[in-house]
């Protein structure tokens, strides 16, 4: 696998986990290998066991045959013996035992007299060439030798060379009849080390072919599945592509197999979301051209409507008190309407994706200063008091200060219309990645349902409350994408009764505002007496920009 390196090996496990999630071809193949490693290793494990089993029997039956026929001439030898004093019993047994490892093809062998017979002095002395492996005879199989003479019995054991190497072993036991002596108990040990070698081949034969088998299956299947997974990849690719705005972007279609049937559903597909997409973006465009061209066209009758107005509007003193009245009332109207036609000007060149921004460095707090400034006879004028708090952001940032004293506007205005006559306090603070304002006010506040329409175009939380300022219902909509167009975050929390809060969050430098961990300033605001489930639901509540 590409990337992984000798000395990152800390990292494997984390890297693995990474391409196990991404890669189908990756994740089949382990998965096939694993479930094929292990039927591999059952069957491995199931022959072993067999093949032990069988050698060991084989050896055993060869074993037993062969210790059954060194008894059997060992006792005829002795048998057919006249010996009588010690000396000829003595040279008897070396004779029985000469026959016993010519018959037996075994070394190891212990004769020792069955206890509780008479004392004899004719009777030889016990003798074993077991070594330090004399041990291995236990206690139970000499007991079995014991009561049971004429009977063959066998006992698995572990046999130990001089220079203390150990391997596996079979002890049989059985009775002799040595004349004048009486009884002894003859036992004849065999190495299985043999039968273990061949063992172990046949394990590490087993092993390797398992190993050479597992890395035969896992080659196939990354083979067999790449012609699968392939067609795949570069549909779930092209459908990116597609998804990202690349509309003309289609799957190579080949053969005749489902594979190619996918890629000519596929490309249908897209065609007729590329058709649909079109003809949408054709009627956008038509509808933001229409509203640009209106807006123009209104300019030069409106510019004669103003100046006819202000003629009027300027001599209404002289004029009856109804007729005054009039030239108010139509001055009010078209300065109301040429707000309008800007505003709809404005946000059809960000539907049209026409704004550039005149960024300059800009100090904030001074910013917002002035916007206050020039509000205070508004904010009077509703018995509001604005106040600004900056403990932050006195250092410049990088904005259009026109667009940004537009948000100001907007949402101070706002605060103003419905902060029913209470303070409104601007603040303004920053960190090291982001500088941030807010405008607070006191008043009515909106509900969760309201809060998630703010932005909407033309949308009215109230539309029977009278327009107090001349608002368009385009000022926050406009502000939202002043916000974006300066990759910032415009939000709000708002709850009946406690007032409204807007926050702009604005980065400094190149940051990404989506990374911002500790914003400026608090949303909800600290003074919110807001639960937790309150603030869950503002959050929510919240637009980002």
């Amino acid at each position: 696998m590409a990337g992984f390196g000798w000395r990152s090996w800390r990292s494997w496990p984390g890297q693995i986990a990474a391409r196990w999630r991404s890669s189908l071809q990756f994740r089949t193949v382990g998965i096939t290998v694993v479930l094929s490693g292990l039927a591999i290793a059952m069957v491995g494990v199931y022959m072993s066991v067999s093949i032990g089993n069988d050698l060991f029997q084989s050896r055993l039956s060869q074993v037993l045959l062969e210790s059954n026929r060194a008894t059997t001439a060992a006792q005829g030898i002795l048998n057919s013996s006249d010996a009588a004093d010690r000396v000829q019993v003595q040279t008897l047994l070396g004779s029985a035992r000469t026959q016993i490892t010519a018959a037996s093809s075994s070394r190891l062998i212990a004769v020792f007299r069955v206890p509780g017979q008479d004392s004899s002095t004719v009777a030889p002395q016990d003798f074993s060439t077991f070594g330090a492996s004399t041990g291995v005879i236990s206690s139970e199989l000499r007991g079995e030798v014991r009561e049971n003479p004429g009977e063959q019995f066998w006992q698995s054991v572990t046999l130990s060379t001089e220079e203390g190497a150990q391997f596996p072993g079979i002890v049989v036991g059985s009775q002799l009849t040595v004349p004048v002596a009486g009884q002894y108990e003859l036992y004849i040990g065999y190495s299985l080390q043999d039968a273990e070698s061949t063992l172990l081949f046949v394990q590490q034969t087993l092993g390797v072919a398992g190993i050479t088998l597992m890395l035969l299956i896992g080659g196939v299947t990354w083979i067999v599945v790449r012609f699968v997974v392939t067609p795949i990849r570069v549909a779930a690719e092209t459908s990116q592509k597609l998804a990202s705005g690349d509309l003309a972007v289609r799957i190579p279609e080949k053969g005749q197999d489902v594979i190619a049937t996918l890629a000519r559903s596929f490309n249908g597909m897209a065609d007729s979301l590329q058709s649909q997409i079109k003809e949408l973006a054709d009627l956008s465009e038509m509808q933001q051209r229409f509203v640009s061209d209106v807006s123009h066209e209104l300019r030069t009758p409106l510019t004669t409507i103003r100046l006819a107005g202000d003629v009027l509007y300027d001599q209404r003193s002289s004029f009856p008190p109804a007729t005054g009245r009039t030239a108010e009332l139509l001055h009010t109207q078209v300065e109301r309407f040429e707000l309008l036609l800007s505003d709809l000007l404005e946000i059809s060149r960000y539907d049209a994706g026409s704004v550039e921004l005149e960024s300059e460095p800009t100090n904030l707090v001074h910013l917002v200063q002035d916007t206050i400034e020039g509000m205070r006879s508004l904010g009077e004028s509703k018995g509001t008091d604005l106040r600004l708090v900056a403990p932050g952001g006195h250092l410049d940032a990088d904005v259009d200060p026109r667009r940004i004293r537009r948000i100001l506007h907007n949402l101070i205005g706002n605060a103003i219309e419905h902060g029913e006559g209470k303070p409104v306090v601007v603040s303004v603070d920053s960190n090291a990645g982001a500088v941030a304002l807010s405008v607070r006010d006191y008043g009515m506040g909106m509900t969760e349902a309201e809060v998630a329409h703010v932005f909407d175009r033309f949308w009215r939380a109230d539309p029977s409350r009278r327009r107090t300022i001349g608002g368009t219902g385009l000022g926050l909509a406009i502000s939202l994408e002043d916000a974006t167009a300066h990759r910032g975050l415009l939000q709000v929390w708002s709850r009946p009764g406690q007032g409204s809060c807007f926050r702009l969050t604005l980065p400094r430098g190149t940051a990404a505002i989506g990374e911002l961990v500790n914003f400026p300033l608090p949303l909800p605001p600290a003074d919110a007496q807001a639960t937790v489930a309150d603030f869950a639901a503002g959050t929510r509540g919240g637009h980002y920009a």
